[in-house]
């Protein structure tokens, strides 16, 4: 029997069968967007890894308390490859999960997660409102400030960058890429 692999409109079925909020869903096609960046540039599957990326968060927004573990329950209910699983329950790893990411795309998944909320949220405040014009050093500047975007953990970030053995700079540029290139969908092509 060939194993079950999702299609990404699949994937998005299931990710809006879950979520209503268009912020989580605009922070879903986000990471998406960010992960085929980086699939592309790594000579990856750019299907299967924005797939991850669109699917990550999958239980978030009914299930906050069982965040990574519930995303795992509905994956298996509906066949989905154990290595899918396992990539979007790494990507807690340290907060909800016990499991450490050790692929490129779950070090990815992991290290872009919350960058993709603090770039947003940098593109946001800026005059244009646009990801299309925001820089690394401009998204460097607001990681300063606590209060900017306090929601967003800026160790879980650094610690994605070592394991990618990337520096933040360089990881920072790379996601607001990967960010760009799904700008208009996320709601940050802004008055550009």
């Amino acid at each position: 029997m060939t194993e079950f692999k999702p299609t990404r409109e699949e994937a998005f079925e299931l990710l809006c069968q879950y979520n209503t909020s268009d912020s989580l869903v605009r922070h879903a096609l986000a990471v998406e967007g960010v992960m085929r960046h980086f699939a592309a540039n790594r000579g990856e599957d750019e299907q299967l890894w924005g797939i991850i990326g669109l699917v990550h968060d999958l239980d978030y927004e009914q299930f906050p308390e069982q965040h990574c573990q519930k995303s795992a329950e509905i994956l298996r209910e509906h066949n989905w490859p154990e290595s899918y699983i396992r990539a979007v329950v790494c990507h807690g790893w340290g907060l909800c999960s016990d499991l450490k990411p050790k692929t490129d795309l779950e070090k990815v998944l992991y290290a872009v997660d919350e960058l993709t909320g603090l770039v947003a949220t940098c593109a946001l405040v800026r005059p244009s409102k646009s990801v299309l014009d925001l820089t690394a050093k401009s998204v460097k500047k607001k990681w300063k400030d606590k209060r900017f975007a306090s929601g967003v953990d800026r160790t879980i970030i650094d610690r994605g960058a070592e394991m990618l053995a990337m520096e933040r700079t360089e990881l920072i540029t790379e996601t607001i890429m990967g960010m760009r290139m799904v700008a208009k969908v996320i709601g940050l092509k802004g008055a550009l």
